[in-house]
């Protein structure tokens, strides 16, 4: 089963372009993501900048894309960076988010990703045929 793990930094959604952890925070998050590569559970992970880099494109209804830069005031809460896990059950994911050396202004989130084997038969049949 396939998992994301999603860092959720407090107060990140207002960081200054360029913000930026400290050694300490990369070393001790260096070592985590080693155990998960020695485990044999990690596929993939990477840190984002923070939004004030970032943009957002919405989609109204009958119009363009609409692009807006960061930083996005309304935002509450954003992602920091993200693991993506292969791990045989939620509870084993949660045990590995358990383990990661956060600090008390961060949140992991966990959310399985969806596979073709969660659509219905006729679903996964019509998908397949393409």
């Amino acid at each position: 089963m396939r998992f994301m793990m999603l860092m959720i930094p407090q107060g990140y959604e207002s960081a200054a372009p360029g913000t930026l952890p400290s050694l300490e925070q990369i070393e001790a998050m260096t070592a985590y993501n080693h155990s998960l590569q020695e485990a044999g559970v990690l596929i993939a992970l990477d840190g984002l900048h923070p939004p004030s880099m970032g943009a957002r494109i919405s989609f109204p209804k009958g119009q363009k894309p609409r692009v807006v830069d960061g930083p996005f005031p309304e935002a509450k809460e954003v992602l920091g960076g993200y693991w993506m896990l292969d791990v045989a059950s939620r509870e084993e994911a949660i045990e590995w988010a358990k383990r990661c050396p956060a600090s008390e202004n961060e949140t992991i989130e966990i959310r399985q990703v969806m596979g073709m084997e969660d659509f219905p038969e006729d679903v996964q049949k019509q998908v397949g045929d393409r």
